[in-house]
């Protein structure tokens, strides 16, 4: 399904991406990141990629609790997506580039 996001926001985009090495939820969580942002933010946004097995203290700024856990944290307010980020429309609001329903 294509969703076209309505509103088209000039700011770069921070995005860190919590996983757990590199297991089959993690891998699918930023396949489906990399894809959302080329097609919805073309260029405006950054994505830092956070392994909580190598740097575990790093999930306390963040308070995460699940992972794949996504955190938008560039425009505030900070947002948070937990999963594998497969909902592109569901991902979309999160990320505030779609209107709630």
């Amino acid at each position: 399904m294509k969703v076209k996001p309505t509103k088209q926001k000039s700011y770069p985009i921070l995005l860190r991406l919590y996983v757990a090495g590199q297991t089959p939820k993690s891998m699918t969580a930023f396949a489906n990141l990399k894809n959302i942002c080329e097609e919805h933010l073309a260029g405006r946004y950054q994505i830092e990629v956070v392994d909580l097995l190598k740097n575990p203290t790093l999930a306390r700024g963040d308070q995460i609790l699940a992972i794949p856990t996504l955190v938008r944290k560039l425009p505030e307010p900070v947002r948070k997506i937990i999963g594998d980020l497969s909902n592109t429309e569901r991902v979309l609001i999160g990320l505030d580039l779609l209107p709630r329903k």
